[in-house]
């Protein structure tokens, strides 16, 4: 029978190198690529194909959400489960709702890894136990759980605002996306007219309330 091929992508390089060890004592997995970074992990996703990928929420760039949001679109074989610190309704029902097929927390029992990567495989949605029921009937109904503060804002205009929530300056943000300055202060203007936020302080608590980037990072 085949290995289940595994993708890790998180941006502490000691979390990762943890995860991969769990992995590899695995029976049937293989891991196949890592990666710190939000861009490079679609980079891979999009060449290996991988059968799973390990997704953490907090990555730089392009965090986990918005990663999964795009491997939906163009790789749909791959399972995305979450990795994440937080058992926050607002991450759960944003990653479930974006297709996540798990959501596996970081403080979960090594036992739970190798439970949600089977789960998935099955076509099962997995999510951890610590995950309250409240949050997962809500999800179920469609209703009463949080809205996703970030559904009106398009692809772009959410990388944009990762990336100046994490401090890059206009010229920096222009070449990592390899658009023109002007093209990248469009943006800015119309997502702030958008969010009726007019200064950067305001766009860095919002992306923080979102869940878009950490706080304190």
């Amino acid at each position: 029978m085949k290995p289940t091929r595994v993708l890790v992508a998180d941006d502490h390089t000691l979390v990762r190198a943890g995860i991969r060890a769990l992995l590899e004592s695995i029976d049937g997995v293989q891991v196949i690529a890592e990666s710190g970074d939000g861009h490079e992990t679609l980079d891979l996703i999009a060449r290996h194909l991988p059968d799973v990928a390990l997704l953490d929420i907090g990555m730089p760039g392009l965090n986990g959400l918005e990663v999964l949001k795009r491997v939906r679109q163009a790789a749909q074989r791959t399972k995305v489960i979450i990795l994440s610190m937080h058992a926050d309704p607002t991450y759960v029902t944003q990653a479930l709702r974006a297709g996540a097929a798990g959501y596996l927390l970081k403080g979960a029992s090594v036992e739970e890894l190798p439970l949600a990567i089977r789960a998935v495989m099955r076509g099962e949605t997995y999510l951890t136990p610590r995950v309250s029921r409240s949050v997962i009937e809500a999800y179920l109904r469609d209703a009463g759980s949080p809205a996703d503060p970030l559904a009106g804002l398009t692809g772009r205009q959410r990388e944009i605002l990762q990336l100046v929530a994490e401090g890059h300056s206009t010229k920096e943000i222009a070449g990592r996306l390899d658009v023109s300055v002007k093209t990248v202060e469009t943006h800015r203007a119309r997502l702030m007219e958008r969010l009726d936020i007019h200064d950067v302080a305001g766009l860095v608590r919002f992306a923080i309330r979102a869940g878009l980037i950490p706080a304190g990072e």
